[in-house]
């Protein structure tokens, strides 16, 4: 008997989840309210650990085919200049590097591999409102299509993969942790000069107020960090102060900040950093920003997302192959990704208090001296962090069951 497992959420850890239990043999249902997957100033840090499982997968070829920019150095600011903190090429690694690629060209990379396994089925504008409990367990959800029909779809275990507003977990009445964060994120585009040598993920300081600046293929994507709960004042000064900080943050972008035309244009984020006690109910497993929402310091929630997808994917698909996997079964999940959500998460607290809490307070004068001097005087050193956060801790690679050949050898090219 094959289970069957429904998704909510078309998102990264969603769409990999979802292939990899095709891949199994598994039934799978991913259900994406939107009618596409193209939505801006989302995850589109895609970190070594996430490239490997790629090339497990036989999915390397394609997604170097995507349009991407490629980062191999973090540095903080400093007096004299950048100091790199973490040196991606150091790593023992096919791909050393953080690649910038649009979320949605990632999932639709992800879908049409999904969709060539037999038991997977993608249902998009099909929202979900609500879960099925039956005999003290979940059994299913019930969804919306945009065409405003109502249904129910029955399943032996329900993945909850819905973000940081997680309906299901809502639902199931899973309790959540929240941990203070002391910034909101705005993002916003400027067009990208090819001849203006921003390479390295450098954030940038200009009084009160830290900008971080991604090169993307044709565009940059910038994001603006200030004091939580601040929107409206943030908006109400309007473009001038925004145009002139970002000019005197990153003198390479003065001849473009004029290109931002709109407050409309300027997405706010209200970042969050929490985890939930208990990832599932019995029936119901969350993953994902469901199960801990991440600060974008760093980029890595997507990154962690997938690792947990990959987990559930190893540890569920032989009781999802049998029929209903146990609480016990999904309770392995937790366990098994418990400890580098944990070490991600205190690490990024940590960064919140020494560094971005202290530029909005005012406070930043750079980076420690002692740092500053070691890094330089020995550059190796650089190779850790660069494992923490292009690698992580406990990485995840793909279960032999779902592993293929490359394109190009499979097919004998």
């Amino acid at each position: 008997m094959t289970g069957h497992c429904v998704i909510i959420g078309g998102g990264p850890a969603g769409m990999v989840a979802g292939l990899l239990l095709a891949r199994a043999g598994v039934r799978v249902t991913v259900l994406e309210k939107h009618a596409d997957f193209l939505r801006d100033f989302r995850g589109d840090t895609v970190h070594p650990s996430t490239l490997a499982l790629l090339d497990d997968l036989g999915l390397g070829d394609r997604f170097d085919r995507l349009p991407q920019y490629h980062i191999t150095e973090i540095a903080f600011p400093a007096a004299d200049g950048p100091v790199v903190i973490g040196d991606l090429s150091r790593l023992k690694v096919r791909r050393p590097y953080i690649a910038m690629v649009p979320q949605w060209d990632l999932l639709n990379l992800l879908a049409g591999a999904a969709r060539e396994e037999p038991g997977f089925t993608l249902r998009m504008r099909t929202e979900v409102t609500g879960l099925i409990h039956e005999g003290g367990r979940i059994a299913g959800v019930r969804y919306r299509t945009a065409g405003g029909q109502d249904g129910e779809i029955r399943a032996d275990l329900t993945l909850a993969c819905d973000g940081r507003w997680s309906l299901a977990r809502r639902g199931a009445g899973l309790r959540v942790k929240e941990y203070g964060v002391p910034f909101d994120v705005w993002w916003f585009r400027l067009p990208r000069d090819r001849e203006n040598g921003i390479g390295a993920l450098v954030p940038r300081v200009v009084g009160d107020r830290l900008l971080i600046v991604l090169p993307r293929e044709t565009h940059f994507q910038v994001g603006y960090l200030g004091p939580k709960g601040h929107d409206r004042e943030f908006r109400a000064r309007g473009l001038g102060p925004l145009r002139r900080e970002i000019a005197a943050a990153v003198p390479a972008l003065a001849g473009e900040v004029d290109e931002l035309t709109s407050m409309d244009d300027v997405k706010h984020l209200d970042v969050r950093l929490n985890r939930l006690t208990r990832w599932h109910a019995d029936g119901l497993l969350c993953i994902g920003d469901a199960a801990h929402a991440m600060s974008p310091v760093g980029g890595v929630g997507i990154n962690l997302a997938v690792q947990d997808a990959v987990a559930a994917a190893t540890l569920l698909a032989g009781p999802l192959r049998k029929g209903r996997p146990t609480p016990a079964a999904l309770a392995r999940v937790r366990a098994r990704r418990l400890m580098p959500t944990v070490a991600v998460q205190t690490l990024q607290r940590l960064l919140h208090r020494a560094f971005t809490l202290r530029v909005i307070q005012g406070t930043w004068s750079g980076p420690p001296r002692s740092l500053v001097w070691l890094m330089r005087r020995f550059p190796a050193l650089s190779y850790v962090p660069a494992y923490l956060i292009g690698v992580g801790p406990r990485p995840e690679r793909a279960p032999a069951f779902a592993r293929r050949l490359p394109e190009k050898t499979s097919t004998g090219t």
